[in-house]
């Protein structure tokens, strides 16, 4: 194998190894603002999107311990690999997937160092991202508090609505006795 060929292999295994994931796409009349588009999207997302010519990339997961039939890569093939999140870079290429009809389908993906078919991508795709889990978590957490709160503020506000109509009660007897008081001496004066 020439240098540079071994070169390119070791940095694939590489990525393949230090990843915590990645979905292997073919891509078709992908124009350079769209790639760039593309890139740009996974890279936000904690990824990256390498053009990767078949027979290297066989090699590089059979090193890295991945099976990969070369006959289930037809046509160019792409690879994302996922440094960060994982499930929030397959919803990125799920989405261009969606935008762009034609010009790329995903022919498969490893996660947690098992090889993953396209649906079994795609149902990865729709799970919740990190943030969205932690933001679901507590709110389950926060939902049972929340109600208690609740329930003791209107405790707390009904105490005081009676407390109110009590001295708003005892002030209105308060002044009917007085206005009583002051009837019963005019007409004893009388």
């Amino acid at each position: 194998m020439r240098p540079e060929k071994a070169l390119l292999l070791n940095e694939i295994r590489e990525k393949l190894d230090s990843s915590q994931a990645f979905v292997f796409t073919c891509y078709k009349k992908l124009s350079p603002n769209k790639a760039a588009d593309f890139r740009f999207n996974v890279a936000k997302s904690g990824g990256t999107f390498e053009v990767v010519k078949k027979r290297i990339f066989v090699k590089a997961a059979e090193q890295s311990g991945l099976s990969i039939d070369r006959k289930d890569l037809q046509g160019h093939i792409g690879v994302i690999f996922a440094e960060q999140d994982p499930v929030l870079t397959t919803k990125v290429v799920y989405q261009f997937r969606k935008e762009n009809e034609g010009m790329m389908e995903v022919l498969g993906g490893s996660f947690e160092g098992k090889l993953c078919s396209s649906k079994d991508v795609e149902l990865i795709s729709e799970l919740p991202a990190k943030d969205e889990m932690r933001a679901q978590l507590l709110g389950t957490f926060e939902a049972p508090m929340s109600q208690t709160l609740a329930v003791v503020e209107a405790i707390l506000c009904s105490v005081l609505h009676c407390l109110e109509n009590k001295a708003q009660l005892s002030e209105a007897v308060e002044s009917s006795e007085t206005v009583d008081s002051i009837e019963t001496a005019e007409s004893t004066e009388a």
